[in-house]
């Protein structure tokens, strides 16, 4: 019991990063030393006393983790055990047989595999069925549990049974696990003959020579001006985002700096190399899940007037992380700085804890806004997240939708009419579903169970409550019956009101079992409004100069 006891005082001093031979004491010293007694003693009391048997480690995990929740968002204590996911997510490689998985009824199922991935060059399609894995009959098992088994050491190898979408065999198969790099930069291509676009979605190690290859090939291809998309890309390495803006302005242009709560410790990020595109035309598309180095190539590209953004008020997270050894392989995620653009703003978000069920920031006080100047001399704005040079609303996605879509019966119906279809070619960029398609999707439904309450609906009874506690419910009864008499929040007419949107979903999983994720995105860029507006701006060099050069941004 004294060695679990011991090495637990010695987790807790490396969680609370408490290394004697290279910290000293705190000022408050005693008053550290003392809620360290206390959390020792806690945990010894409660692994000898508790009723139950207790995990002493699952103890000292969860005393890490309430450590950082009061803090910010972003602080947070990495185990052991979660090491493999967090350098997934910033190398954006790790070691499987590359595809996406997901559960459909008894069995896991790929969901999608990657392009010319191990998984791919097998053979293996959506909707293909695990059955057996390394022996095991997985009929069952989770999604956690297969991935799991999945994963591996590089040069590996895994042994399934599948049973395959098309004709149903079951097939033995030996895949070799491979180091999968997931790409930041999934696609590339021409919008027209003389603008280009690029999606970025992550700033995973080396997406700069990524985005560099795509910058290159485009302009190559004719490309004279270019769409930078960064819609939905919550960041990453803050370097990648330096290097990538490198090939956009001057050598030695800084384009963002980082202060901490030592003011000497500050670091200016200046570009190190000639840009390869110094003279394109861009603009940049932002959304409200664009956040951290996404928001600092849109912010510095915007305060340097080198881009027009497009889209809607980004996410605000202008804080900095960075990881520190804690001991044992675990690892403090620790915010240390914020970062500030060109302008000299920050884009935090002032309050980060108050956000609208959508993640964007609900209310931001006029007194917490300072307004700075961009190199040409236009208004721009702190306070949280980049406001865009031209906002765009958001594509509405209704609910029933959304429960359509969760329930998995977009999957079921594609699963069927692929089935029938099997030799089925299609062009992302063209296919589109027929009437009578969507019509046997109707019939599909027609007794699915989609239990579902517009918003219309909602808000028509927070109505009704409202009237009869103040008393008007007499007075407006029959102008809310009538309103209530005209509101069907049935099947049938959801497949009707929310045609267009289920129509999308349908052909975007349809278009990703014949072409990848890169045709999703082909297929989607043909109905995207953002991207319109971002071809109607680059088409009117008038228009596209008077707004990087007189036009501000709107305070909020």
């Amino acid at each position: 019991m004294r060695t679990t006891i011991s090495k637990a005082a010695a987790l807790l001093g490396a969680a609370l990063g408490l290394t004697v031979a290279v910290a000293a004491a705190p000022p408050d010293g005693f008053r550290m030393g003392r809620s360290m007694e206390i959390l020792v003693n806690m945990v010894r009391d409660i692994n000898l006393f508790y009723v139950d048997e207790v995990d002493t480690d699952r103890l000292l995990n969860d005393a890490a983790a309430g450590m950082t929740s009061g803090l910010d968002p972003y602080t947070e204590y990495i185990s052991e055990e979660d090491m493999a996911a967090f350098q997934v997510m910033t190398s954006g490689r790790y070691a499987g047989v590359g595809s996406l998985i997901r559960k459909s009824g008894d069995y896991v199922v790929f969901a999608e595999p990657y392009k010319n991935s191990p998984a791919d060059r097998a053979g293996i399609v959506v909707g293909d069925r695990i059955v057996e894995i390394d022996g095991e009959d997985a009929r069952g098992m989770t999604t956690e549990q297969i991935s799991a088994k999945l994963r591996g050491e590089a040069g590996t190898k895994v042994k399934l049974k599948v049973g395959k979408f098309y004709g149903g065999d079951i097939v033995p198969l030996e895949i070799r696990r491979e180091v999968i790099s997931i790409p930041g930069i999934p696609y590339y291509g021409m919008l027209n003959d003389s603008i280009g676009y690029i999606l970025n979605i992550d700033f995973t190690e080396d997406v700069n020579s990524d985005m560099r290859t795509a910058v290159m090939s485009l302009r190559d291809r004719g490309a004279r001006a270019l769409v930078l998309d960064y819609r939905n890309n919550g960041g990453g390495i803050v370097q990648e985002a330096v290097k990538i803006l490198s090939f956009f302005v001057p050598r030695g242009t800084e384009v963002v700096s980082m202060r901490g709560r030592n003011l000497g410790e500050a670091v200016n990020f200046v570009t190190q190399s000639e840009p390869i595109a110094p003279d394109m035309p861009l603009v940049v598309l932002v959304n409200n899940a664009t956040a951290s180095s996404a928001e600092i190539v849109a912010g510095a590209l915007q305060d340097l007037d080198r881009a027009v953004v497009v889209g809607r008020r980004s996410f605000g997270k202008g804080l900095v992380q960075t990881t520190r050894p804690m001991g044992y392989n675990s690892y403090l995620k620790i915010t240390t700085a914020k970062y500030y653009l060109p302008s000299g703003r920050c884009i935090q978000a002032i309050d980060y804890a108050r956000r609208a069920e959508d993640g964007t920031i609900s209310h931001i006080p006029d007194s917490l806004i300072h307004e700075y100047r961009t190199a040409a001399g236009r208004r721009v704005y702190d306070g949280g997240g980049i406001m865009p040079d031209v906002r765009t609303e958001a594509a509405y996605v209704s609910r029933f939708a959304y429960l359509v879509y969760g329930k998995g019966y977009v999957f079921d119906f594609v699963d069927r009419y692929l089935r029938e279809r099997p030799d089925l070619q299609l062009d992302p960029a063209t296919f589109a579903l027929s009437d009578s398609d969507y019509e046997e999707f109707a019939a599909f439904m027609a007794d699915k169970d989609v239990e579902w309450e517009s918003e219309t609906k909602r808000a028509l009874a927070q109505l009704k409550a409202s009237a009869e506690a103040e008393r008007y419910d007499e007075a407006i009864a029959a102008s809310l019956e009538t309103i209530e008499a005209s509101l069907h929040d049935d099947v049938a007419t959801g497949l009707q009101m929310y045609r267009q949107e289920l129509t999308d979903l349908i052909e975007s999983e349809i278009v990703l079992r014949k072409a990848y994720s890169a045709g999703v995105t082909e297929h989607a860029l043909r109905n995207d409004t953002d991207v319109h507006e971002a071809v109607r701006i680059l088409e009117d060099p008038a228009l596209y100069d008077e707004i990087v050069t007189h036009r501000d941004t709107e305070r909020k």
